[in-house]
């Protein structure tokens, strides 16, 4: 039997005054899902998420959170869940073992902190001040805060924003660990390598609205504008490749060929290619990145296409 989901939203509005922060936005998050969410700055994925949460009241829409209706339920719910929000701090002196033993006392069900120091790679920082941290130690540590009351559901909100490249590499790390743990993941970004290397899903919103959901795959396929087989030879006539099933058209300048289309038409396109004898070392695809669909689907494209 198929569990429902943690995170279901149906037409969320959030409004500062005659400022609409959030309109209309939908979508689910199953169990063990990490679920992104990508969009502009001031397009509404921060506002969501605290909605979510039961951080901020709403104007319009309905939510569940595991269940749970965060503007009525909110205490219930953050039991419940783990959070890390988009400007985590905390104060420099503390002490990373003060930190855990300070939040744990604020759980109703608390893990043992003293297992989270090991999980995540902290036991030998037990004494470190905040301060004194690298990078990647604090989002280790703000990560175990989340985790410490055994949650169903984690917030992550731009937890990578600042990081070095290595330190984003551990962080990635640690939330493949979260979902292994058992607990869902809803990861709000803005790298979108980070988007396609993580998520089973993502939700883009542009202008406070969900304008597309699914896989990265599925959005790539959908928005990307399909294939490009490229190669090179001196063959002059390769109208054959028109033909071929799944190509849409083919470009060539000089002995530069880019063959269009979907599907498996870089199999088709080299079946092709050995049957009339032309058999290129460089034969090659390329597809559109996660990128390139986002600045399709949003005002960030704008400026790249004019």
């Amino acid at each position: 039997m198929a569990m429902p989901p943690v995170i279901e939203v149906e037409g969320l509005v959030k409004r500062y005054g005659s400022l609409i922060a959030v309109e209309g936005v939908t979508f689910s998050v199953q169990p063990q899902e990490i679920f992104g969410i990508l969009g502009p700055n001031g397009s509404g994925k921060t506002t969501t998420v605290e909605c979510l949460q039961g951080l901020r009241s709403t104007d319009g829409g309905t939510m569940l959170v595991l269940g749970l209706d965060p503007g009525r339920d909110a205490r219930a719910l953050r039991a419940r869940i783990g959070s890390q929000l988009q400007d985590s701090a905390l104060p420099d002196r503390i002490k990373v073992w003060e930190a855990l033993d300070l939040f744990s006392s604020l759980s109703p069900r608390p893990l043992p902190w003293q297992h989270l120091l090991d999980d995540w790679g902290l036991a030998s920082k037990r004494n470190a001040r905040f301060s004194s941290l690298s990078g990647g130690q604090q989002q280790r540590l703000f990560v175990a805060l989340a985790l410490v009351n055994g949650p169903e559901l984690v917030f992550l909100d731009e937890m990578t924003t600042g990081l070095d490249p290595a330190a984003r590499r551990v962080a990635w790390d640690l939330i493949r660990q979260i979902r292994e743990h058992g607990a869902a993941v809803v990861l709000v970004t803005h790298f979108m390598d980070e988007a396609e290397e993580l998520c089973d899903r993502l939700a883009i919103i542009d202008h406070q609205r969900v304008v597309a959901t699914g896989t990265p795959q599925e959005l790539i396929v959908k928005y990307g504008g399909g294939l490009v087989v490229r190669f090179s030879t001196d063959v002059g006539d390769l109208g054959f490749l028109s033909s071929i099933p799944d190509v849409s058209s083919v470009e060539r300048n000089g002995n530069d060929v880019e063959v269009h289309g979907d599907g498996p038409v870089l199999a088709l396109v080299a079946a092709a290619l050995v049957d009339h004898g032309i058999v290129p070392l460089d034969l090659r695809v390329e597809r559109a990145t996660l990128e390139q669909v986002f600045l399709t689907l949003t005002d960030e494209g704008q400026g790249v296409a004019q």
